[in-house]
């Protein structure tokens, strides 16, 4: 659970990475938990973008996604949302 200084902290950062993840009219497959699971790993923080054809709500699917990969929902803006998951070999350090 992110306090509200580290998910200001986490949206901050956010703001200067590129969207990786289209989410489109397929939904949340098995492939895309599994590609969020290893970006995670590998970035610890993720933007993704719900694509207008998509049948479900943004929050939906970042709460979805957030649930299946074991990730904090940081931010949902319009069509992004952002997740972060700590990693095994962290990258980013959380203010207290």
């Amino acid at each position: 659970m992110l306090t509200s200084k580290q998910r200001a902290y986490l949206r901050s950062m956010a703001n200067g990475i590129d969207t990786i993840f289209h989410v489109g009219k397929s939904g949340i497959t098995p492939e895309l938990t599994e590609s969020f699971n290893t970006a995670l790993e590998a970035r610890e923080i993720v933007k993704a973008n719900v694509l207008d054809n998509n049948l479900l709500d943004v929050r939906e699917v970042a709460t979805t996604i957030a649930e299946r990969t074991r990730a904090d929902v940081v931010q949902v803006i319009g069509n992004r949302f952002v997740l972060y998951r700590k990693s095994k070999k962290p990258v980013i350090e959380l203010p207290k």
